[in-house]
């Protein structure tokens, strides 16, 4: 046999590198976002440093043109003149008094590049882009600074000075805002980290671990994720999940129950079957009796026969969760009613049957689906009656019957002790619906799944108590002819 053409495999593409925990991703990403933060307010931090910087050197350049007006006949020797530009920083100092702008100090040269100006008068807040243009700034790049005086009256103080010294002073302020923001970055992503690894990372790997268990092997003890009884979400994560595994547990056993009971109707289907054909070869020797009892049951034992060939044949279907398909057509429902609660056991002298059915009321059903659901709906009412306890008056189960557009609504109520409420939610479900112990839970889903094979449904109407009430509805609504009542009862 020629080789399965394989599909052109796609080259992967590389891929940036980035941790695979949670852990690594999480311990990263709060380092990088703390780290951001803290750049972010890096030229705002620069901005006021240079300010500040300059607005020192404003200041003892107007402290220094304050000595002309203290010395001996208000003049400066040049040594003295030297050391208060030297100690101020500048190179230039100059005062506006009434718009008038006097010349203060001077250095020996006036280099012939011109300085650019920087206005420390105006109130209009940091220039964040200033500490930048002086970082990169031409070497001997001189500046002109004008601020406000402080000691003394008069317009404005100015001074020129290079910037080598305040782009000296910005790298080392710099720096080391840089080295505070990566400290203050690490401690903080450290700290968040083993919060968020603490209340966050390690519940949800306690989760995926169960769950990686719980793939592996369901039945294992160690699956069950451990409750921490938490009021957040990863509580509600632990008690969802656990809710599930126990759901998915429920469902793996019905399903082994279900696997191990169809392997077994298999191996006894064929002998069913060869005992009902000798039944019914048995049957048709006493046909040949003319005992008047004998005729009078032969045909009831006739249809029990052929529904359980019918039903042996295809019980192997069923074990394969498929119904055979329904043949509806008109039925008296009331030959119906009778022979099922004659199959289901009810008797005048126990359980008996109020059949509230008109002898003409048809119905648009398979016969003997129609009939399994009767019975089981009616068994199931004469067993709950009969177990319950403590009880006096004589059980009953009624039948009645309505018509709606295009549908057919047939009622089965009894007055027995009711569907207990913790039986009502599952009771549909096959091995799970049953409210007694020796009960197996099927009737109920087998009933439902011949109902819905019609196109119709099976609900339970009223709980009670007293008694419960369940309805069949199914589609079509032929009406009934003209005719007398039945009797009610058996």
């Amino acid at each position: 046999m020629a080789d399965a053409p394989q599909e052109p495999s796609i080259p992967e593409r590389p891929r940036f590198f980035w941790p695979g925990g949670l852990s690594a991703r999480l311990l990263t990403l709060t380092i990088l976002f703390v780290a951001f933060g803290g750049l972010i307010s890096l030229p705002p931090v620069l901005a006021a440093f240079e300010q500040q910087w300059l607005l020192d050197r404003a200041r003892a350049a107007e402290l220094a043109s304050l000595a002309p007006e203290v010395a001996p006949d208000r003049k400066v020797s040049e040594q003295l003149k030297s050391e208060l530009l030297r100690g101020a920083g500048v190179e230039i100092v100059a005062i506006s008094n009434d718009k008038i702008r006097s010349l203060v100090f001077a250095g020996p040269r006036t280099p012939a590049r011109a300085p650019y100006l920087v206005d420390l008068r105006g109130n209009a807040g940091l220039d964040l882009l200033a500490p930048f243009s002086t970082l990169f700034s031409a070497p001997g790049s001189r500046m002109r600074v004008m601020a406000a005086p402080r000691f003394r009256k008069a317009d404005f103080v100015e001074f020129v000075a290079p910037d080598a010294e305040l782009k000296k002073a910005l790298v080392d302020y710099l720096w080391r805002v840089v080295l505070v923001i990566g400290f203050v970055s690490a401690v903080a992503g450290v700290l968040v980290y083993l919060t968020l690894n603490y209340f966050l990372v390690r519940p949800m790997q306690r989760i995926t671990y169960a769950m990686e268990r719980f793939r592996a092997d369901p039945d294992d003890p160690k699956a069950r994720v451990p409750l921490s009884r938490r009021r957040d979400e990863i509580g509600r994560a632990e008690t969802e999940l656990d809710l599930m595994q126990a759901d998915l547990r429920a469902a793996l056993n019905s399903r082994a129950r279900l696997a191990a009971l169809g392997e077994a109707v298999a191996k006894i289907n064929h002998d069913l079957k060869n005992m009902l054909t000798s039944a019914q070869i048995a049957s048709e020797r006493l046909a040949a009796l003319k005992d008047p009892k004998v005729t009078q049951a032969l045909p009831r034992l006739e249809r029990a026969l052929d529904r359980a060939v019918k039903l042996a044949s295809g019980v192997l279907a069923y074990g394969k969760s498929q119904e055979a398909p329904p043949e509806p057509k008109a039925v008296l429902l009331a030959s119906v009613v009778e022979t099922a609660a004659e199959e289901a056991r009810l008797s005048k002298d126990g359980v008996r049957l109020d059949c509230e059915v008109d002898l003409a009321d048809q119905v648009m059903a398979d016969p003997d689906q129609l009939h399994r659901i009767l019975v089981n709906l009616m068994r199931n009412a004469r067993e709950a009656i009969e177990h319950q306890e403590g009880r006096s008056e004589p059980g009953a189960v009624s039948v009645s019957v309505s018509y709606g557009e295009g549908l057919t609504l047939i009622r089965v109520a009894d007055n027995g002790p009711g569907v207990p409420e913790r039986v009502r939610e599952r009771m549909f479900q096959p091995f799970a619906g049953s409210g007694r112990p020796d009960g197996a839970g099927l009737g109920l889903a087998i009933a439902r799944e011949l109902a819905q094979g019609h196109g119709g449904d099976l609900t339970l109407v009223e709980a009670g108590p007293p008694g419960a009430v369940f309805e069949i509805r199914l589609p079509g609504a032929p009406g009934r002819a003209p005719g007398r009542r039945a009797k009610n009862g058996i």
